[in-house]
């Protein structure tokens, strides 16, 4: 059986560091843009959005981590876990 390639919680972390940073002045400035005595309605909806575009790009960068880090792992002339059938 194949030895399975994980995903570092603290590389994933360290990789979304820009898109985390951009998604905290987004909310921030959305519920501060919106009007006194209507924040929720005023911003909930442009606050979903923004963590649903968040969501999608944690994932997609998670799946394409832990698939950069299997063929990193790969290697093409090392050692088959196959056992070679007798001659």
């Amino acid at each position: 059986m194949a030895k399975r390639t994980c995903l570092s919680p603290a590389e994933l972390r360290k990789a979304l560091g820009p898109e985390c940073e951009r998604l905290v002045q987004d909310v921030a400035a959305a519920v501060n843009q919106a009007p006194d005595g209507a924040v929720i309605a005023g911003s909930e909806y442009q606050v979903r959005d923004l963590l649903a575009r968040f969501r999608q790009t944690v994932y997609e960068k998670a799946v394409q981590m832990r698939a950069d880090a299997a063929a990193s792992a790969f290697s093409p002339g090392g050692p088959s876990e196959r056992k070679k059938a007798p001659r």
